[in-house]
């Protein structure tokens, strides 16, 4: 195992090194839109760019029928002072704007697959995840 820090990620992928990416997910909405920690919709990029398959790793829990897709998911966003003043250090001028979302959201085009409890979902799209989920 090897630790690198978050940044590394691109150059990882591009060097060849990866075989695969997998993430887990907070929500998944019903077309397979992944909300998940902050940084994982650009995970998903770079993997497409480098052609690496990108998945997600889930148990049928996480998935919410009533939501149609990744622009229902509301995004939580964490308190200034969380980027400001990390670890009780102050680390920007007051006053500054923060934004800071806690999750993004990673279409389903950029999902190789879900891997859940009850199988593998692949495409990811309506009609697979309800097929697998046996939503009616």
């Amino acid at each position: 195992m090897t630790v690198v820090a978050d940044s590394v990620a691109g150059t990882l992928l591009r060097s060849g090194r990866v075989d695969a990416v997998i993430v887990g997910a907070d929500r998944i909405a019903a077309n397979g839109d992944v909300a998940n920690k902050i940084g994982t919709y650009p995970l998903a990029v770079l993997s497409r760019e480098n052609g690496v398959p990108f998945y997600v790793a889930a148990p049928r829990t996480t998935f919410d029928r009533a939501c149609p897709d990744g622009a229902a998911i509301p995004i939580e966003e964490r308190a200034a002072g969380e980027v400001t003043e990390g670890f009780g250090v102050k680390s920007a001028p007051e006053g500054v704007c923060v934004y800071a979302p806690a999750f993004d959201v990673t279409p389903a085009r950029l999902v190789t697959a879900l891997v859940t409890d009850v199988g593998v979902i692949r495409p990811v799209e309506t009609a697979s995840i309800a097929a697998t989920l046996g939503w009616a």
